[in-house]
């Protein structure tokens, strides 16, 4: 399986802009620049799609881990929060912070906690990130 993107830049690194596209037509031409990378401006950025990609892929991984073990969730809602820091070589990805809320019919904390912690570290994902990866989660 392959999964295919695409940038484009045109200008300087902090004057110029770009877009991205994905072959699924989610992102299509999809603005991103400087401003938008890292003075909030209205756009998308890597950062904010790594968190997209992590919370995306974490959740499903639960879902299947719940699945394994007999449980079918009613709702799993989770947000990564993606810690980027300027160091002396430039920006790096520092953390990954996953919060996580769940609704889950049957299953105790422990159980749920088990399963929670193995698809943070199993998703592929959180596989590839070089990066802390912390989990917090409500079970209702």
């Amino acid at each position: 399986m392959i999964r295919k993107a695409r940038a484009v830049w045109r200008g300087a690194g902090r004057d110029g802009n770009g877009d991205l596209t994905t072959d699924s037509g989610v992102l299509s031409s999809t603005p991103y620049s400087f401003r938008t990378r890292f003075e909030n401006e209205p756009g998308t950025n890597p950062e904010e799609l790594i968190a997209a990609a992590h919370a995306g892929c974490f959740t499903m991984a639960l879902a299947f881990q719940l699945q394994n073990a007999g449980f079918t969730a009613d709702e799993l809602a989770t947000e990564a929060a993606v810690t980027v820091e300027q160091e002396a070589g430039g920006f790096t990805i520092k953390k990954s912070a996953l919060t996580l809320r769940a609704k889950v019919p049957g299953v105790d904390r422990a159980k749920f906690e088990e399963l929670a912690r193995t698809a943070e570290k199993t998703c592929p994902v959180s596989k590839v990130l070089n990066a802390e990866i912390t989990m917090d989660f409500e079970l209702a």
